[in-house]
């Protein structure tokens, strides 16, 4: 066997012993440095250079700035490897007083500063210890949560009072509408006429159910449903008021047709068996007026409450609304009973707009169930669509615990399809006024407002969900919502107390509302109802 080794060095040649010209090159790496390891050797020290400036930084930030930059690197790599805790650079003392309760005294001081820009100059100004430092940081951001809480109340009380007061405007239309009605027969005309009063027991049509003491609200719904309905012939909306409103509400309906839809006006005192000896939820109504009046002593004591958040507060005044005292928001649940003809309605609310045609409701397979509804657990917006049965029902109160899952989804009043046959053959009335009756007799600790939390509980088991396109709600809790969402939903609905009627409405959102209203009519006119 011979070897050759070249000059270079770069190759060595194994040669067999036998002569045989078969040979094994061996290339050997240059001992010139190459191109490619010196940028491989550049880019290491790069990162690296940027890894040690980094935690330089670092420590001068912390105030370390008396280390050298190598001597920083192994403080900061040292504990790390041994896997030890850096040491905390704030002084325990200010950890301390953040601790501490603040007594009344010290936040209201004469030498608390009032905003953040007043502590910043002090700071400047007075070279404090730790322990002062924290004490008037701590006092300052005490004060100014004491003024955001008292800001926030004060706003939800006062529309607490806005959303609850009849706007004069409405209450003029009423005035001058119940003044017509006495005094022009073409404001008392029998609605509908006496030819097409077969229709409102007749399957065949679309009937729709809208219970309201609103005049001008009911007339939005009313004519944004015959507007876009693509058989306004076959449309029977059937309007239900209490007493005092029916005068009004069938004078404005005598002079404002629908032609060729079905408008029919009949007043809670229409109906001889809706009388507090046979409707259990009369008699709930009065002890739940009792019962809250002494449970909640007004809203003076519920603002007077330091102890409790905000949020809570703005859910005790808005118990504190009449219509959740109002057989008016109770009616959906006498609907069998109301009307026993009939198979299938849709209820509407009187805050809501139709923007499409409804007939495809009555399309839907509701598969058994009574209830079509929207779930409001699911959606892009977070603080409408995020609601459970633990939004609503007190999960704290064994029968409540015992009986139903806080995570359940909810779901939502406002536009509701009601399987009238289906309904027949269920108990959900008479659970709904066993839960009521509970509710009373713990004080009202199940749920504490509105007929949505009954509701929930009596139809529990018996909903079909339905497309959301159908029913979108908050549009009067936030201005956030998307006005391109809004337009394109089927169905919008003003639940919160921005109603669109009301001054405190969302201008952006309550265009879709006053669109449907006729602001040259003489009595919108006369009563100074103005689109904003």
């Amino acid at each position: 066997m011979q070897l050759h080794i070249s000059p270079s060095l770069r190759h060595v040649t194994v040669l067999p012993g036998k002569g045989v010209r078969e040979f094994i090159k061996v290339k050997v790496g240059s001992r010139r440095l190459s191109y490619r390891m010196v940028f491989y050797s550049l880019l290491f020290f790069t990162f690296l250079l940027r890894f040690v400036f980094v935690l330089t930084a670092v420590d001068t930030i912390d105030g370390e700035r008396k280390c050298s930059t190598i001597g920083c690197l192994g403080k900061r790599l040292g504990p790390r490897i041994l896997r030890r805790k850096l040491e905390s650079t704030v002084p325990e003392v200010i950890y301390q007083v953040f601790q501490e309760a603040v007594s009344q005294d010290e936040i209201q001081g004469p030498g608390v500063p009032q905003t953040f820009d007043e502590f910043v100059a002090e700071m400047k100004d007075s070279r404090l210890d730790a322990k002062s430092f924290a004490v008037k940081l701590k006092s300052m951001v005490t004060l100014l949560e004491q003024k955001t809480r008292t800001a926030k109340i004060q706003e939800y009380l006062y529309r607490h009072v806005a959303s609850s007061s009849i706007p004069k405007q409405l209450h003029c239309l009423a005035l001058k509408l119940a003044n017509e009605h006495a005094n022009n027969a073409n404001a008392r005309l029998q609605l509908p006429s006496a030819e097409m009063v077969p229709s409102l027991v007749d399957n065949s049509y679309l009937h729709f159910v809208l219970a309201s003491d609103n005049i001008l609200a009911a007339s939005v719904v009313a004519s944004s449903l015959v507007r876009n309905s693509l058989r306004p012939q076959k449309v029977v909306l059937h309007v239900i008021t209490d007493r005092k409103t029916y005068s009004p509400m069938q004078a404005w309906f005598s002079l404002h047709p629908l032609t060729p839809a079905i408008i029919e006006v009949k007043g809670l005192h229409h109906f001889d068996w809706l009388t507090k000896g046979k409707v259990p939820v009369l008699e709930a109504m009065e002890k739940d007026q009792r019962a809250r009046s002494q449970f909640r002593g007004g809203s003076s004591a519920i603002v007077a409450n330091n102890t409790e958040k905000p949020y809570v507060i703005a859910a005790k005044l808005q118990a504190l609304s009449p219509k959740y005292n109002s057989l008016m928001n109770h009616i959906r649940i006498y609907l069998p009973e109301l009307f026993p003809s009939l198979n299938k309605i849709v209820f509407l609310d009187d805050d809501i707009v139709v923007q499409t045609d409804l007939s495809p409701l009555w399309d839907i397979d509701m598969n058994g169930k009574v209830n079509g509804a929207v779930e409001t657990c699911r959606g892009d917006d977070k603080f409408v669509m995020s609601k459970r049965l633990k939004s609503y029902l007190n999960f704290s109160h064994p029968l409540i615990s015992k009986s139903f899952d806080p995570n359940e989804c909810a779901w939502a009043y406002g536009m509701n399809i009601f399987d009238l046959e289906a309904w027949r053959k269920t108990n959900i009335s008479q659970t709904y006024h066993y839960w009521l009756e509970e509710n009373l007799k713990s004080d009202i600790s199940l749920w504490q407002l509105g007929t949505l939390p009954p509701g929930l509980i009596a139809f529990h088991g018996h909903v079909h969900v339905i497309d959301p396109f159908w029913h979108m709600l908050g549009l009067g809790y936030q201005d956030n919502t998307s006005i391109t969402d809004a337009e394109s939903a089927g169905v919008i609905h003003f639940n919160g107390r921005a109603k669109p009627w009301l001054d405190i409405a969302f201008p952006q959102l309550r265009r879709l509302w006053t669109k449907y209203v006729n602001f040259s009519d003489k009595f919108i006119k006369n009563c100074h109802i103005r689109p904003s």
